[in-house]
Formats: C-alpha cells, sequence, structure tokens
C-alpha cells in the first residue's frame, strides 16, 4: 500500500491533508475521522449529510444505492475535498470500491484514503448498538460485497476497527502522516 507520504503533499502542506476515512457502515468511520481530524487539527465532514434526499430516502427504506445513485454523490464529495484544500480535511465516506475513489480522485488526486474493517460480527453489533442513524443493519451485506481493499497504486492504507478508538486514531494517523508519527 502506498503511504499517506506519497500523497503530493510537500512538508509545507502538513496541516492540510485530505483525506477519506472509508469503510461499510458501522465500521466507525465518523468517529475515526472526527477524532482524525481533531488530531490533523482539520475540519470533518461525514458524507451522509452530502447525500442527495432521494439517497437517504432509499436507504432509510432499506434499499441499497446503485452506482447511479452514487454517481453525483461522489462528484460533490471530490469538489468538497478540492474546496478544502488550503485548510485539510477528513472526511468519513464508505468509498467501498475502486471506482468510487478512482471518481473522488479524479476531482481531488491527493486525497488519502484509509479504510476501516473489521469482521462482519463486530461491525454488525456496532451497527444493532447505534440509534438514530438511517443505514439499517440489513443492508451490511451487500455492503461487505461490494467493499474493495485499496491497491498497491492507491494512497493510504486499511486500518483494522478490532481495537479501542484511540488505538484505531493513531493508527490512521500513522497513515496520513507517517514521518510525525515516529
Amino acid at each position: 500500500m502506498a503511504t499517506g507520504s506519497e500523497s503530493g503533499h510537500s512538508d509545507d502542506a502538513v496541516g492540510r491533508e485530505l483525506v477519506i476515512v472509508g469503510g461499510v457502515s458501522g465500521s466507525g468511520k465518523s468517529t475515526v475521522g472526527a477524532l482524525l481530524a481533531q488530531r490533523l487539527e482539520v475540519p470533518f465532514i461525514d458524507a451522509d449529510s452530502l447525500h442527495p434526499e432521494a439517497n437517504v430516502a432509499k436507504m432509510a427504506a432499506g434499499l441499497p444505492l446503485d452506482d447511479i445513485d452514487r454517481e453525483p454523490w461522489l462528484v460533490r464529495i471530490g469538489e468538497v475535498l478540492a474546496a478544502h484544500v488550503d485548510s485539510g480535511l477528513v472526511l468519513a465516506c464508505s468509498a467501498l470500491r475502486r471506482t468510487y475513489r478512482d471518481t473522488i480522485r479524479a476531482v481531488e488526486p491527493t486525497t488519502v484514503f484509509v479504510t476501516l474493517s473489521g469482521s462482519r460480527e463486530l461491525i454488525a453489533a456496532r451497527m444493532n448498538a447505534r440509534a438514530d442513524h438511517f443505514m439499517p443493519a440489513s443492508l451490511l451485506d451487500s455492503q461487505l460485497a461490494a467493499f474493495e481493499p485499496l491497491e498497491t497504486d492507491e494512497t493510504g492504507a486499511d486500518v483494522s476497527v478490532d481495537a479501542e478508538v484511540d488505538d484505531i486514531v493513531a493508527a490512521a494517523y500513522r497513515v496520513v502522516r507517517p514521518a510525525a508519527a515516529r
């Protein structure tokens, strides 16, 4: 896997990283993303807030999105990242497939991806424990089936969620700022 140091940012760009914390619903993207943003001292946005209403309604009805539904959302994510190139940004976004990440990178090519992964049992338990979220646990299997790990030419790395949240955030930080984390 490529590392955050290969993201195209120079040393004077530290603090302006553009990061997507990805993974299936329930993997901890929002929690880890928000804490990583605090540690990097950059803004945080949950990409769920960028979904068109039609997508939210479809998911709330227990229907998975198709690629036609996702396309404008992914482009919007890339645009939001590009708009934060001076300030930096951590964005929580599933980014399950390579093609989705490629769509985002087509708009903002310096994006670093930190994908969160864990066992189906662990993630399902977390999904079942949370309240007031539009993504039902019944869609977990479709998300796990769609998930494609980062490939060696993609900037970023996978981080296991089978740990305490502080350890997960520290691992994500090491992906984004490997030199600073030594």
